[in-house]
């Protein structure tokens, strides 16, 4: 419950900070980036709880539902299940699975 009250915060103060200059229109509204902040903590918490994966070894990002992954994993069956992982999560709309295999 922390975690998702962080990321809110977080996501909430982010958005305050995306005035452009020149009066431009950020590219994602405060409602896109507390989507993306919960789809990140989400699939985080997911990785956490998998005693396969390590959520340390990897980096989640969000931008407007499309996931990218990034880091390191032991095998092609635990990329597999992480990006397996991303798409099952609520409000992902495209994975960018770019984790490496190091095993």
């Amino acid at each position: 419950m922390k975690q998702w009250l962080s990321a809110v915060m977080v996501a909430i103060a982010l958005a305050g900070c995306s005035a452009m200059p020149g009066g431009e229109k950020p590219e994602r509204t405060p409602g896109a980036v507390i989507d993306d902040a919960a789809i990140v903590t989400k699939l985080k918490a997911a990785l956490a709880a998998d005693p396969d994966l390590s959520a340390i070894k990897i980096d989640v990002d969000s931008m407007k539902g499309e996931v990218q992954l990034k880091g390191e994993v032991k095998s092609l069956a635990l990329r597999r299940k992480a990006e397996d992982l991303a798409r099952k999560t609520d409000g992902v709309k495209s994975v960018n699975n770019r984790l490496v295999i190091t095993g």
